[in-house]
């Protein structure tokens, strides 16, 4: 009798479960959005109940829709938004404040003291990471200084921390287990990748007690079993990974020099450089890329906080589209002599910039810029910082490697074939999309499968992955030396006057 995999994919803007067959055809989906919270200038919250009611709503949903039962689910994967916080109470399982977000930039200032103090070097040493209120450590330390009475109910062990993950199986087993898996650990600043174990010496740097952090587990491994009360079966929950790792092993990357992009509401560009944990000279950062069985493989990884998001922002910010596929069409029937640069530095610069403190900036336009122009330079700014990072991961990676010359692509917006002939032009590389676009669940669904071993071995599961369409260049190198160059301007400039414009209010 064929069984299941039923995968959760709780990501930034929307929660969403994925049914899977045994051979990872997808069967039934479901994808819910929640609301965003900006209470102030570069805060970004979630409700976590938010969190969980859409993600147990999806559950359900998948399950009806593929004319099951969840007595017929074999097992369950979870993929999350990585970074995000969460702190709840142990005995009533109910969180003492929102989720904080991985885009919030609220802890800039504590981030600027610890690098003061010339603390950078150990954090990147031990964790990989860069001091940026991108990663959960100074998001918990926030939380222990400014909610009454966390710090001491923390230090007594009655509350947990946990990323996405965590709080998600928290809920699945109803308490029963406070885990993650290796890729989230590794994401908070707290966990030192060599050791592969949380750090007493970076615990002491944030100030934050050892008893709410969760037991660190692989990838593919039995977390829990799900309460009957929740789907109405036990379900082995078998695999998780953070998004973008999970993302990766989706695109089968399981060999060193191989590279995939996610598109989401940030995108992601993650390097497999295998056993070996490259430091990046480059602002890359070095990362878990999972753990399999025992095994654990590397990253260079690259994070942008605005890809999708830009798109979002012209739909529901300032309103001049309805929809986002309404892009490509635009930007195809544009001006192509005006040079508009977008640098959507809304929550700050991520890689290789990270400047929490820098804001949006458009340049270039003219009496006669319109939507269509603004469309075209909101797909071409995430491109352009595809290149970005593309260009320091080969000159941390170049010694003695060699990236592979396509890169993989998934995530909404590598569907805008508009958006992906521009990204191989300014690459100057080929683009494989995958026949499924939904690889971080995908992923998920793998880890889960493969440790109820009802799917193949890595070397295996890598053979089955299909190109639906190979983008390849087509622009003039000349061509595209100066539009990156232009590019490359306007973020110096964006930089520059950011700097002038904090000096100022400061």
């Amino acid at each position: 009798m064929t069984k299941y995999i039923l995968a959760i994919d709780q990501g930034t803007t929307s929660s969403r479960a994925i049914i899977f067959d045994e051979k990872l055809n997808v069967i039934s989906s479901d994808q819910k959005e929640f609301n965003q919270h900006f209470p102030k200038s570069g805060w970004v919250e979630h409700d976590p109940e938010d969190i969980w009611q859409t993600t147990l709503e999806t559950c359900h949903n998948a399950i009806t829709r593929a004319l099951i039962s969840s007595s017929d689910l074999l097992s369950i994967g979870i993929t999350n938004q990585r970074e995000t916080i969460i702190l709840w109470d142990r005995e009533t399982g109910t969180p003492v404040y929102r989720a904080i977000v991985w885009q919030d930039r609220r802890t800039a200032n504590i981030c600027q003291k610890l690098k003061s103090q010339n603390l950078e070097a150990k954090v990147k040493e031990k964790t990989g990471l860069l001091l940026d209120p991108y990663f959960s450590a100074t998001k918990i330390s926030w939380i222990l200084e400014n909610v009454s009475g966390a710090r001491l109910a923390a230090t007594q062990g009655k509350l947990a921390f946990g990323t996405v993950d965590t709080f998600l199986l928290w809920r699945l087993t109803k308490g029963a287990v406070h885990a993650t898996d290796i890729t989230n650990a590794s994401r908070t600043s707290l966990f030192n990748i060599h050791k592969k174990a949380w750090d007493d010496e970076l615990l002491s740097l944030f100030d934050i007690p050892k008893a709410l952090l969760p037991e660190v587990r692989d990838c593919t491994e039995l977390f829990g079993m799900s309460n009957p009360e929740i789907l109405g079966s036990k379900i082995p929950i078998t695999g998780i990974a953070g998004d973008q790792q999970a993302a990766a092993i989706g695109q089968a990357c399981f060999n060193p020099g191989m590279v995939k992009s996610t598109y989401g509401t940030g995108c992601f560009a993650l390097l497999n450089t295998g056993a070996n944990a490259v430091s990046s000279s480059n602002k890359m950062l070095t990362t878990i890329a999972y753990g399999i069985k025992g095994h654990v493989s590397y990253a260079l990884e690259g994070s942008i906080f605005i890809a999708g998001a830009a798109v979002q922002w012209l739909r529901d910010g300032i309103r001049i589209i309805d929809d986002a596929k309404q892009t490509s069409e635009l930007a195809e029937r544009s001006d192509k002599q005006q040079d508009i640069y977008l640098v959507p530095a809304f929550t700050g610069l991520g890689a290789p910039y990270w400047d929490p403190d820098c804001r949006g900036a458009i340049f270039g336009i003219t009496r006669d810029t319109g939507r269509e122009e603004l469309a075209r330079a909101a797909l071409e700014a995430v491109c352009y910082q595809t290149r970005d990072l593309l260009e320091a991961m080969k000159r941390d990676w170049a010694v003695g490697s060699e990236i592979k010359t396509a890169l993989r692509v998934d995530g909404g917006l590598a569907a805008n074939n508009w958006a992906m002939q521009f990204l191989a032009d300014i690459l100057m590389s080929n683009i494989d999309r995958p026949v499924n676009l939904e690889t971080t669940a995908l992923g998920a669904a793998y880890l889960s499968g493969l440790h109820m071993e009802a799917l193949p071995a890595p070397e295996e599961f890598e053979t089955r992955w299909a190109r639906e369409r190979c983008f390849k260049p087509a622009m003039s190198p000349a061509e595209c030396d100066r539009k990156y160059k232009g590019w490359s301007d306007a973020v110096q400039r964006t930089l520059i006057n950011n700097v002038t414009t904090f000096d100022r209010n400061h």
